[in-house]
């Protein structure tokens, strides 16, 4: 795996509150791809499950998996900047392992040849922002990678937010920096260490796209 930096990568300002802004060089202040998934999904399934399991357990469990998946992300960019990083917390030691399963798997990092960014800030212009994990080449082809913890696998039909965002930080590469990127992939763990990895290219790369420019649309026509 080699690092390589190919593209001139801003780093946006981020303004956090009910929608996540970035600043871009320009003077604009774009919605954040999470934020517009977040504003126009159908939420009926969150809160029948938050009434199911209780507000108190709900928050918990919202709670643990962000700092697993914040001490996973931590864990894979040490790696590959070849840095060391410990934390010795009960999450810190679980998120540890899930990162190493996705780094240990043939097709986790094993097959990324190279590397031109992670944590990389992304916008396009007019329209939105983003922050993804990483940029480079997979399986031969320049992708966008995103690392995603999970509390048990998942269905296919269940990650379409991730997908959607890996198509629009695609595009949004794509217009920054005249490029053709036109594959993603999510590598995932479970808490019972299960490797699982979602592609996305060719037809329903297209499709995703269109799908986040839909609910872009949608975003913005609530907010006029």
């Amino acid at each position: 795996m080699q690092l390589i930096k190919k593209y001139n990568y801003a780093d946006l300002k981020r303004q956090d509150g009910a929608t996540r802004l970035y600043l871009t060089p320009d003077g604009e202040s774009l919605p954040s791809v999470t934020s517009v998934l977040s504003k126009t999904k159908d939420k009926s399934f969150l809160k029948q499950w938050r009434k199911r399991v209780g507000e108190k357990n709900a928050e918990k469990i919202i709670a643990d998996s962000s700092a697993i998946g914040t001490a996973l992300h931590l864990y894979i960019e040490h790696y590959v900047n070849k840095h060391a990083y410990k934390d010795l917390t009960e999450i810190g030691i679980k998120a540890q392992d899930m990162a190493q399963v996705i780094i240990d798997h043939d097709e986790g990092l094993k097959k990324i040849s190279e590397v031109w960014g992670s944590e990389v800030h992304l916008y396009y212009p007019g329209k939105y922002a983003g922050t993804t994990d990483m940029i480079g080449v997979y399986d031969g082809r320049p992708t966008i990678i995103d690392f995603k913890q999970t509390n048990r696998p998942k269905k296919r039909e269940w990650v379409q937010d991730y997908l959607m965002q890996l198509s629009a930080y695609a595009m949004a590469h794509n217009k920054l920096f005249d490029t053709e990127i036109d594959q993603g992939v999510i590598l995932m763990c479970s808490r019972d260490l299960l490797f699982q990895k979602f592609e996305l290219k060719g037809e329903n790369f297209v499709r995703a796209g269109d799908s986040f420019m839909k609910k872009l649309d949608l975003y913005l026509q609530s907010i006029i």
